[in-house]
């Protein structure tokens, strides 16, 4: 990862609390983020399928449900 190793101690700012919807995380945030992917070269994404996984990726870096319910 180009140099952005992650830091024992060091104070992060992600996974954000999550207590509910976040207005936030829109359509068109997801639209931004996949046509950043696309500038640096990944292909677009192909199907409704590609999105909603793009869309849940970006909740678990967000919010990482899986760490709230352990």
């Amino acid at each position: 990862m180009s140099g952005t190793a992650y830091r024992s101690g060091a104070e992060r700012s992600y996974p954000l609390p999550h207590a509910g919807p976040d207005a936030r995380l829109t359509e068109s945030l997801v639209t931004s983020v996949a046509a950043v992917l696309v500038g640096y070269g990944y292909p677009r994404l192909g199907s409704s399928a590609d999105r909603a996984a793009l869309e849940s990726a970006l909740v678990t870096f967000l919010y990482n449900p899986q760490e709230n319910h352990a």
